[in-house]
């Protein structure tokens, strides 16, 4: 049996991926460095290999990708439909939830604003802040890094009302169905919603407006949940204290699209998921050696992607 290994991975990641791969061969191979020939014969991937490239793994069995999201990898043509794919749910909640977090602060305590005048040299107050102290706190999205981010920010007194079945901590459901009066009375909306043709555009002009005037925004999930020049024209109009996007559409976002200039509007170039914190990757591996330890026994594997949502069932 051969398996490619297309993950970034230290000694220690090599290690525990090839403990648990007895009798197999174990190619490493980066991601961006794959090629069709290295797919030819190979039973099994861990890591996301290029779509375009996939036609060449004429033997694949399984495909285990180190990302939460698998729309991609679940589009017709891509993936034979015997092969099983799954995913990293369960890696990415610390590091997306310290981020979301970070992000609100700094939009409440207006830190953002308070950095240009520093690079202007600026001596300025900018008046009055918000807290997460009882706030009201409406998050999308019913998987880790929403449960995640909820943990936190009930630490700090916000009251979080969310999608989906009630974990610890969670003050009160909601359904999509109640999502416009939910908006109205959330301090905080936070997006954390998978890329589907359910969830494509949904935070639109109407929306928007339906959200309290003074709260905040911010998107975790998919930049195509956003109508992005509806977001633009509610900024402009100052409904919004603020929006926080880690995502947005399209991506990359060109360098004169006017979302880099509207005001009150924070961008990262959705780097919050990607493996910058080194937990990350450690709990990436965690989960593919797991999976590769079930798929050398021949016994179920975890995280297996719904090729509908493409995210975890």
């Amino acid at each position: 049996m051969k398996i490619l290994i297309a993950l970034r991975a230290n000694e220690h990641h090599k290690e525990q991926l090839q403990r648990n791969a007895t009798g197999a061969e174990l190619l490493f191979v980066p991601a961006d460095q794959v090629r069709e020939e290295d797919l030819a014969d190979v039973d099994a991937i861990i890591g996301n290999v290029p779509t375009e490239l996939l036609p060449a793994a004429k033997k694949l069995r399984w495909l285990q990708l180190n990302t939460a999201g698998a729309d991609t990898y679940c589009k017709e043509g891509v993936l034979k439909d015997d092969v099983l794919l799954t995913n990293a749910t369960g890696a990415y909640g610390l590091a997306l939830s310290e981020h979301l977090l970070a992000q609100l602060l700094a939009m409440m305590k207006k830190l953002y604003p308070y950095y240009d005048n520093q690079k202007k040299g600026i001596w300025h107050d900018e008046g009055s802040v918000t807290s997460i102290e009882d706030a009201t706190v409406l998050i999308l999205g019913a998987g880790d890094i929403g449960r995640a981010f909820a943990r936190r920010v009930k630490a700090l007194g916000g009251v979080r009302r969310r999608e989906g079945a009630k974990p610890f901590g969670i003050d009160e459901m909601g359904t999509m169905e109640e999502l416009d009066s939910l908006l109205a009375r959330a301090d905080v909306v936070v997006s954390v919603l998978p890329g589907t043709t359910a969830t494509r555009g949904i935070f639109d002009k109407k929306r928007f407006t339906a959200m309290k005037k003074g709260s905040y925004f911010l998107n975790i999930g998919r930049g195509n949940a956003v109508v992005t020049e509806d977001l633009i024209e509610v900024m402009k109009e100052g409904r919004l204290a603020g929006a926080a996007l880690d995502v947005t559409d399209p991506e990359p976002l060109p360098a004169d699209h006017s979302l880099w200039h509207t005001p009150n509007i924070y961008i990262t170039p959705h780097i919050s998921g990607d493996d910058h914190l080194s937990a990350t990757q450690d709990k990436i591996v965690q989960i593919a050696a797991r999976n590769l330890a079930a798929f050398m026994q021949g016994v179920p594997l975890e995280n297996l992607v719904n090729r509908t949502t493409g995210y975890k069932d």
